[in-house]
């Protein structure tokens, strides 16, 4: 009899734990960076699992989503694609003051999905032999903005503006460049990388002293301030699971 009583009271117990524990998960509408699209993706799924909050995540361009968000869209987290965009947001009071961090420092590469098309130094800029290249919008998109610095500083700019596609954002830019629309383009690095490795074509990593660092910063919005799984979120960015996911995509990290 006791055992039975005991198996009982055990099995509520459970029950309870279970409830109370789907009871308190929540959802957060999270806008990501394209460019930030394969770990963010990683990193929703392995959050779900540690804490049983899920993130819904939107994927576009830095500016178009300062621009929703000014304009009413629900989004609770924001991880832009620079430290600016937070920032606006902060100041015009749509975002919670003193919440953001960076959470990742991106890398633009030049890439080709044709092998051996993209020399290691970049000098295909400077050679031609192509019809199109492609960037983000650099009013949209600072790794758009960061191809121009780059394209300034190696004083190929006016040779190479009338061969440019632009992409709304980072994700169409690589999509322009994937389907061979157009043969080459500024892309980011955690596209078309894995582990330190080219996962197809060929490509140049650009140094970092011929464009602004790209500091993707992370921000609480003010529709998220009260909801548990948006703050849960922003810590689990700066866990060392988040951060392998991270690195695994080439970023590297702030110190």
């Amino acid at each position: 009899m006791f055992l039975k009583k005991l198996t009982y009271y055990s099995f509520a117990s459970f029950f309870l734990i279970t409830i109370n524990s789907v009871a308190y998960a929540e959802t957060t509408l999270v806008a990501v960076a394209s460019n930030f699209t394969k770990p963010m993706t990683e990193i929703a799924a392995e959050f779900e699992k540690e804490t049983g909050h899920t993130a819904q995540l939107s994927f576009g361009a830095s500016g178009k989503f300062v621009s929703q968000v000014e304009n009413g869209a629900p989004f609770e987290v924001f991880l832009a694609a620079d430290d600016k965009s937070p920032t606006k947001l902060q100041q015009s009071g749509f975002a919670v003051q003193g919440s953001h961090f960076t959470y990742a420092l991106g890398k633009l590469v030049l890439w080709s999905n044709t092998a051996n098309f993209v020399d290691n130094k970049g000098e295909v800029l400077s050679k031609g032999g192509f019809e199109h290249l492609s960037l983000a919008d650099p009013k949209l998109a600072p790794y758009g903005a960061a191809a121009i610095e780059v394209l300034t500083n190696k004083n190929v700019f006016n040779k190479l503006k009338p061969l440019f596609v632009l992409g709304e954002n980072i994700s169409q830019t690589h999509q322009f460049v994937s389907t061979g629309n157009a043969e080459l383009g500024f892309v980011a690095l955690s596209q078309v990388s894995e582990n330190g490795k080219f996962t197809s074509g060929s490509g140049w990593i650009v140094p970092q002293n011929l464009y602004t660092p790209i500091k993707q910063d992370a921000v609480l919005l003010k529709t998220g301030e009260e909801n548990p799984a948006a703050k849960a979120l922003l810590d689990y960015l700066k866990s060392e699971p988040a951060k392998t996911i991270i690195k695994k995509y080439g970023y590297d990290l702030p110190n």
